[in-house]
């Protein structure tokens, strides 16, 4: 039997389809192993979104090809986004590679294990950028929670992003399989799912002609799962029905991911983005008076080209009014063949860096004040494992997404698994995690 290893890198969008192109594999014969060396294959399903990420794919093939260099490791596949928006320069200048895939060849991983097996080398590259979006999964995400994909690709075209280059046009799954793979997922123990696609709130509108993502949340609230997770919505697409029923059902917790990427409304239609800081703000101040204690995680870019000093001291300023729960802050990359990395007026390195560094720190203080308020409350805690250093259990509040977000340190009065549902009262912090002890009564 031929092991095989998958490394994947990214988002979560790119981790469910490494999930499905081990369920093929598995359901083929092949050995699922969790270390490279000793392995027949090792498949990198890289990302392809910014420099970092980039930067992070090469150095995990390099490494695989040390290892393949040293005999410790048989293969490799590449996959992924990066293999599919730089197919040429990845083949040419990673010759040890056995097989380079993009993304619309996922559903044929066995075929091309096979083949790299009986000693062919080749390259995949189906001229429609499709995904296998529906099949079996091998979670990698701990067994009680996992990401539940709705559609791939996207239609945004933000000026600076280049995922619609990569993965094509927004797709819609069907409802039916997505209910399907809920109920799947539910019977095998899974407690919590966490929405994911480019732009959720975009959901079912190709498909269906209209949103449905309301529609879809519905069906889900009737499977026994413990919570519903809503990542990646858009500004635009936030309605007063997805608003009302993220209100009323308990079910979807009361957390939304929702990139914003900037509050200047000049900078917003430079990156080809609606609103500006009064739509924005009205927006918060909506969700927040429907939905008082609604968690709300945003996102925003620093040094866009043509932001000036005035733009950015609008951002810093809008994030001090908002009090945003949970924000990332992330320098502007130029990515090949996107609007924004041909404009005028790109802002030097460092003095990207340091408005980040400016606005995390901003974002610091406010968490802080935030932490301070939650002494003395006392919150329903997912458990999601025991930490041996402080022997103390680790999960996660409503307010907290699972990989992204901090947690809560607790001090557990009985044995707890993963998955279990504990009430904690919460004693202090440390930083960004919130520390406690279990409360029983």
């Amino acid at each position: 039997m031929n092991k095989v290893g998958l490394i994947s890198l990214g988002c979560p969008k790119n981790q469910v389809d490494a999930e499905m192109m081990l369920a093929k594999l598995s359901d083929a014969g092949y050995e699922i192993t969790n270390t490279a060396e000793g392995a027949d294959i090792v498949i990198v399903n890289t990302c392809g979104f910014i420099e970092d990420a980039k930067k992070e794919a090469i150095d995990t093939i390099f490494e695989m090809v040390r290892l393949k260099n040293a005999g410790s490791l048989k293969h490799i596949i590449i996959s992924g986004c990066l293999s599919e928006r730089y197919r040429d320069e990845v083949v040419k200048e990673i010759p040890e590679a056995d097989a380079v895939i993009g993304i619309g060849a996922n559903a044929d991983i066995v075929k091309i294990c096979d083949e790299v097996v009986a000693g062919g080398k080749q390259s995949a590259f189906p001229e429609k950028c499709l995904m296998p979006l529906e099949g079996d999964r091998v979670l990698t995400t701990p067994s009680h929670w996992a990401y539940l994909k709705i559609a791939d690709g996207c239609s945004n075209r933000c000026s600076y992003c280049a995922i619609p280059l990569i993965r094509g046009e927004y797709r819609s799954r069907s409802m039916e399989s997505i209910i399907a793979e809920a109920r799947s997922l539910c019977a095998s123990g899974v407690k919590e799912i966490v929405l994911i696609a480019q732009d959720t709130t975009r959901y079912g509108e190709d498909n269906y002609g209209k949103p449905m993502l309301p529609a879809l949340l519905e069906k889900l609230c009737e499977i026994d799962f413990e919570r519903i997770r809503i990542y990646y919505c858009y500004p635009d697409r936030i309605s007063d029905e997805l608003i009302a029923l993220m209100r009323e059902n308990e079910k979807i917790v009361n957390y939304i991911d929702l990139p914003l990427q900037h509050v200047s409304g000049k900078v917003l239609r430079a990156m080809n983005r609606k609103g500006d800081k009064q739509s924005l703000s009205a927006l918060l101040h909506k969700i927040k008076k429907e939905i008082p204690d609604c968690v709300i995680r945003t996102t925003f870019i620093c040094g866009f080209p043509g932001e000036t000093q005035e733009d950015f001291a609008e951002l810093c300023d809008f994030v001090k009014e908002i009090g945003f729960d949970r924000m990332g802050a992330f320098a502007y990359s130029p990515e090949e063949d996107t609007p924004a990395a041909a404009m005028d007026n790109q802002i030097d390195e460092r003095i990207k860096a340091r408005r980040v560094e400016v606005l995390m720190n901003t974002q610091y203080n406010i968490m802080i004040e935030k932490n301070k308020s939650y002494i003395g409350r006392v919150f329903a805690v997912m458990v999601d494992s025991y930490d041996y250093d402080t022997c103390l259990y680790f999960g996660r509040s409503y307010m907290d997404a699972p990989e992204i977000d901090t947690g809560v340190y607790f001090a557990g009065e009985r044995e707890l698994h993963p998955g279990d549902m504990v009430q904690v009262e919460i004693l202090d912090f440390d930083d960004y995690d919130l520390i406690g002890k279990e409360k029983r009564e």
